[in-house]
């Protein structure tokens, strides 16, 4: 492994997208930083990253907290310039639209919106002082429509491709590439196949009909790597045999 004088800061580093994607920027070299709410939840991703020779900090971290954002990617940036950050935090709920309360929509917002703009705003600063970067939110099919129960969740999800769209168009003439990820289909996770169980679905038995969590690292991989003549903005994922 080659170690890089960089870093790449995971924002919502959870058990899987957000692991999947710490996993393999270690393996390229880079000095990764991550966090999520319950930063001991991540003892056992970090170990892993530092068995395979990687090295792996880990935060916890609440997205949504303006100064713990700050002071995140200020800690990454001072362990070795800052080069990729991710925003990956999930707040995907359902509630019928009389169900959906103030407290809810709100939350949900600042979870998925809110703290994207303030992981992206921080990475940015950094950035900008170094001349490059990479800063990619994932997004997810509300971020392209809305659906039955779902205002709140797809009211931040295009709020977030929003800031996205702004920064992209913002910092790219900075050499700074700003992505947006459309996770349209489900994680091949033990939550998406219970609730597929529970929605009368049945069991998922055709190969690669849910999307691999180190498939989708490797697209976050992908849009680091391009040359900046041929940047994309946005990428659209789902597995071959999703049917749309």
């Amino acid at each position: 492994m080659t170690s890089r004088n960089a870093t790449a800061a995971i924002v919502g580093a959870g058990d899987y997208i957000g692991s999947a994607i710490a996993r393999k920027f270690a393996a390229e070299g880079y000095q990764v930083v991550v966090g999520r709410r319950n930063g001991d939840q991540l003892a056992p991703l970090k170990a892993e990253i530092e068995a395979a020779g990687g090295v792996c900090h880990a935060r916890s971290l609440d997205a949504r907290k303006e100064e713990d954002i700050a002071a995140f990617l200020e800690e990454a940036n001072a362990i070795a310039p800052l080069e990729v950050c991710i925003f990956n935090v999930g707040a995907n709920v359902n509630f019928p639209i009389l169900e959906t309360t103030e407290r809810v929509f709100r939350k949900v917002w600042e979870m998925a919106c809110y703290g994207g703009f303030l992981t992206g705003r921080e990475a940015a600063r950094h950035m900008l002082e170094h001349g490059r970067g990479s800063i990619f939110f994932t997004g997810a099919t509300a971020s392209m429509r809305g659906g039955i129960g779902y205002a709140a969740f797809a009211s931040a999800k295009f709020g977030l491709r929003a800031v996205a769209q702004a920064m992209a168009r913002e910092l790219g003439p900075q050499n700074i590439h700003v992505a947006h990820l459309v996770i349209d289909s489900g994680v091949d996770t033990a939550w998406v196949r219970e609730r597929r169980r529970a929605a009368g679905g049945g069991e998922i038995t055709e190969p690669d009909q849910l999307m691999n969590p180190a498939s989708i690292a490797e697209a976050y991989w992908t849009l680091h790597s391009q040359h900046r003549d041929g940047w994309t903005f946005e990428l659209d994922l789902r597995p071959y045999g999703e049917r749309w």
